[in-house]
């Protein structure tokens, strides 16, 4: 059976036919990318000394929701990934049961919205490494993602050595004290100038009114000359 649409050219229909398939598969294959987020913070590192107890921050993120979101932290041991805790969440606002499979570590976001985060109790120097923080999102088709974070153990904290900052900050404040001091210079001095050159015209005006007196000419006191007597 032919199917014949009026007013439209059979090579027009089938592109038209194609460009609809083609829109209706975009459509259908669309899914959301990245849409569950694993976030361990700006840093994603930690400096800590020997014997002291860090937290480990994790928290989850995704735009359509949770649903039995499996959760884990895991320890990189010289490349042997092992398991230091784990969870799954059913739904939003589920208090969150963890399983902690390694010694001196706290579950410290049971109560907190979307956080996952761990405290490491007494840290030791084999405490250092990576830790990542892992989650798997059955409402997104499993969708997973995962981020690392660094744990380093010193002896003790180094000193930041602020020397260098400080003879900046020092050089800065000089070259803004001196230019202050130039601009009132500057201010003072011309303003002498100017009342200087005021006094000068001042001067000047005095003098001149002193000669035309002195030279008889118009508001001078000069005495006036006798007429001379007619012979």
């Amino acid at each position: 059976m032919e199917v014949r649409w009026r007013g439209v050219n059979p090579p027009k229909l089938g592109l038209l036919l194609t460009t609809i398939n083609l829109i209706f598969s975009l459509l259908v294959g669309i899914r959301p990318t990245q849409a569950l987020e694993m976030i361990v913070g700006k840093i994603p590192f930690l400096e800590a000394v020997n014997g002291s107890t860090v937290l480990l921050p994790c928290v989850y993120n995704s735009c359509i929701g949770i649903r039995n979101l499996y959760v884990n932290w895991q320890f990189n041991d010289n490349g042997t990934m092992q398991k230091v805790c784990e969870a799954v969440i059913r739904d939003e606002g589920v208090d969150t049961h963890m399983e902690i499979y390694r010694e001196r570590v706290e579950f410290v976001g049971k109560n907190l919205a979307n956080n996952i985060s761990i405290l490491l109790w007494n840290i030791t120097f084999e405490d250092g490494g990576d830790y990542t923080c892992f989650g798997r999102n059955p409402k997104e088709k499993g969708r997973n993602h995962s981020a690392v974070f660094r744990l380093i153990v010193v002896d003790e904290l180094r000193v930041v050595d602020n020397t260098l900052a400080i003879l900046i900050a020092s050089a800065v404040g000089g070259s803004i004290a001196a230019l202050m001091g130039f601009m009132l210079l500057k201010n003072f001095t011309l303003y002498v100038l100017a009342r200087m050159e005021e006094k000068n015209k001042e001067c000047l005006v005095t003098s001149s009114g002193i000669d035309n007196t002195e030279n008889g000419l118009s508001g001078s006191k000069a005495e006036a000359k006798p007429t001379p007597k007619k012979k």
